[in-house]
């Protein structure tokens, strides 16, 4: 009797300390699971965000160049009235102007999604060279 007492009691402490570590395992097994759908799901937000802040980008960007586009023509209209060698010469300004604002919308529509920081350097590098040409327009259109 004494022997099936002491049998039962380990039998009842190893079951307890079986049941307890599976408990803990599974338990585990379940915060991880909730950690990497959180992670996922943070990550798809940051994605969301990323892609539409190209977007926007893209489409502010596209609407300046545009307009640049739209004030280099309407310049050529205005100089169509100038003196030959003075005509020469906004006219050849105002070609190397256009192909910078055409390489400029070339490159902005060849970027492919390539990493936030990728896309935070190609944004600071195009507003820069973007705000260059604008000001090279505002200065040929100046001495004019």
């Amino acid at each position: 009797m004494k022997k099936s007492i002491l049998a039962l009691a380990v039998a009842t402490i190893i079951s307890g300390t079986l049941y307890t570590s599976c408990t803990s395992s599974s338990e585990k097994v379940e915060e991880a699971q909730k950690n990497v759908t959180d992670a996922n799901s943070n990550l798809d937000d940051a994605n969301k965000e990323y892609m539409a802040d190209m977007a926007k980008y893209r489409k502010e960007s596209d609407d300046k160049i545009a307009a640049n586009e739209k004030s280099i023509a309407d310049f050529r209209k205005r100089i169509s009235s100038e003196k030959a060698d003075a005509k020469n010469e906004y006219t050849r300004k105002l070609d190397e102007l256009e192909k910078k604002n055409t390489d400029m919308k070339k490159s902005l529509d060849d970027y492919k999604a390539d990493g936030k920081d990728k896309w935070e350097t190609f944004k600071t590098d195009f507003n820069r060279n973007l705000e260059g040409l604008g000001n090279s327009f505002k200065d040929l259109t100046s001495k004019k």
